[in-house]
């Protein structure tokens, strides 16, 4: 009601600029996956399908293309456990921007399946706005099989699904890559050295207190409560005092900002996965 008549100024929800991360080459199988949405299509009986897409960066190997209803996280997270599952687990995983992969609102856009990865050890990369090319061997991947299975669609998710397996069988199995000297990705791929176990117990050795986040992206500290961010629901975040009144929060090693307990207010830190200026080269 006050908001309404103009008595009260809403606060704006804050939102962190979308940039690319540092990008890494893989010299070697499960060093670095590459994930994404294959956009949208309609199948025969007019229901949508959002392919999720999961691929080696270095064999090319094709983990999976999922027929899902929609891109929210909570599908996202069951493929992937089932990936982790019968693989192991990448060095790093290569994204875009959009979600489930990232949150607008959230420190450095961090999402609860972003968060998920990292609490596997799983470093995340995801590339800048506007330049699927360095994703490019995955878009490529993209441009062939939704040509192959996608037109036409399948009359159900069922029977897309069977044409998605087909592909996935022939693209790893029977067509080799020019790149990889004539080999098919399946020659070329092999189960990951690390193993998924779950997630292991947080610790924060090097600072005051740790505090598990609320259901609601908050902590309680000092009988006042501090907002982080829905994203860090269930987990684990440290606080150390690094000046009077002013404390440290971290999730993992990442420190995500400053408390200033006069305030009560949280300033984020700088960006961790943030892409590092290059100096200049000399004339």
């Amino acid at each position: 009601m006050l908001v309404h008549n103009g008595l009260v100024n809403r606060r704006k929800k804050r939102r962190y600029r979308t940039e690319g991360t540092e990008l890494r080459y893989a010299s070697s199988p499960n060093e670095l996956w590459c994930a994404d949405y294959k956009g949208e299509f309609m199948l025969a009986d007019r229901r949508y399908c959002y392919p999720l897409t999961i691929t080696d960066y270095k064999s090319r190997y094709l983990f999976v293309v999922e027929a899902l209803e929609t891109t929210k996280e909570f599908y996202a997270f069951s493929v992937f456990e089932r990936i982790f599952e019968e693989f192991g687990l990448p060095k790093a995983i290569r994204t875009g921007n959009g979600v489930p992969f990232a949150s607008p609102n959230a420190f450095f856009r961090l999402s609860k399946l972003s968060v998920w990865w990292l609490r596997l050890g799983i470093e995340i990369e995801r590339i800048k706005p506007g330049h699927p090319e360095q994703n490019g061997r995955h878009e490529r991947m993209h441009l062939t099989f939704k040509k192959e299975t996608c037109k036409p669609a399948g009359a159900h998710f069922l029977q897309q699904q069977a044409k998605f397996d087909d592909f996935i069988d022939c693209y790893n199995n029977d067509r080799p890559h020019q790149a990889m000297n004539m080999r098919y990705p399946g020659e070329v791929c092999e189960p990951s050295k690390r193993t998924y176990c779950g997630l292991s117990e947080q610790e924060y050795p090097f600072h005051d207190k740790s505090k598990m986040v609320t259901t609601s992206g908050r902590i309680c500290y000092r009988k006042k409560k501090v907002n982080l961010c829905v994203v860090f629901a269930g987990q684990k975040v440290g606080i150390k005092e690094v000046s009077n009144g002013i404390f440290m929060v971290s999730f993992m090693k990442y420190d995500l900002g400053y408390y200033d307990e006069e305030t009560c207010r949280l300033k984020p830190a700088a960006n961790p996965f943030a892409a590092k200026l290059l100096p200049m080269s000399p004339v």
